[in-house]
């Protein structure tokens, strides 16, 4: 597995746009090994075939996927700077951004935000780079007026992972004017219906309770796997994201307040978000 990563990292480290599609597309079949299973009975490849004409596979049951080897072995090797695919796919980022906006450009652009939410969900540990104002500063430049609308849809979905049940991230998000990076693109004229649907989403999201991901069953969600506090503090080089972030949860009024300062109605989103609780979150 190491040498499919070191290979694939040459590829993204690249300025070569085939060559950065080419290491995406590698690290995208490593991923797909490791978390979809193909047809293992005839029966199974039959009814396969006969659905879609093509043998199909299908995703693992996170039961099975934290058995499994493979995940296994990724997960372990997330765990160091070397092999951590995620502060590969951010550093292809960087440089995708400093090349401008072009169509070629912008796919590599969603290419890498798409692996790279995956990446942080099947290793969630690694979400705590985005600690880092350099790392965070970079998604919202994403969110800049200019950018193509299937950047910024793309960009909004990664925050949202990124932020998944990391307050401490969502903290440096606000220190760094993350609120009024999303309301500003929300009220731009020319910002997209599909992405403003998205930045409601995204709204929605943030002004749910916050529950840290150290508070979760780690058992129940990754089979007992989970970054140790000294390992987590490594992988952001020097341990600095946990300099630039604060601790700590805030509750929906108090991030209610906040948004408050840039958008109007935020009190009717509250009221419709404990209404219909889109997220199947409860407000009690």
């Amino acid at each position: 597995m190491e040498n499919l990563l070191s290979l694939s990292f040459d590829y993204l480290s690249s300025f070569d746009g085939v060559k950065i599609r080419k290491g995406l597309r590698q690290l995208e079949g490593l991923l797909a090994q490791i978390c979809l299973s193909r047809a293992t009975t005839a029966a199974e490849r039959r009814r396969s075939m006969a659905i879609d004409g093509v043998a199909k596979s299908s995703p693992k049951d996170l039961a099975s996927l934290s058995e499994d080897p493979a995940f296994r072995e990724f997960f372990k090797l997330q765990e160091g700077f070397e092999w951590n695919v995620a502060i590969r796919l951010i550093s292809c980022l960087e440089r995708l951004l400093g090349k401008g906006s072009n169509g070629q450009n912008d796919l590599l652009l969603v290419s890498t935000l798409d692996l790279l939410r995956g990446v942080l969900l099947i290793h969630p540990p690694s979400r705590s780079l985005f600690a880092r104002e350099i790392y965070m500063n970079l998604l919202l430049d994403l969110l800049d007026p200019s950018s193509c609308p299937a950047v910024q849809s793309s960009a909004i979905l990664t925050l949202v992972t990124a932020l998944l049940e990391q307050p401490s991230i969502t903290r440096c998000f606000e220190n760094l004017d993350g609120l009024l990076t999303v309301t500003s693109l929300f009220k731009n004229r020319g910002t997209s219906r599909e992405v403003k649907l998205k930045l409601v989403e995204f709204l929605y999201f943030y002004l749910m309770p916050e529950i840290p991901y150290a508070g979760r069953d780690a058992a129940n969600s990754h089979g007992g796997m989970h970054r140790s506090p000294s390992k987590a503090s490594r992988l952001g080089s020097g341990g600095r994201e946990r300099r630039d972030c604060e601790e700590g949860t805030r509750t929906t009024n108090e991030k209610q307040s906040l948004l408050g300062r840039y958008l109007n109605n935020v009190e009717d989103l509250v009221e419709d978000l404990k209404e219909t609780a889109p997220f199947g979150t409860s407000f009690g």
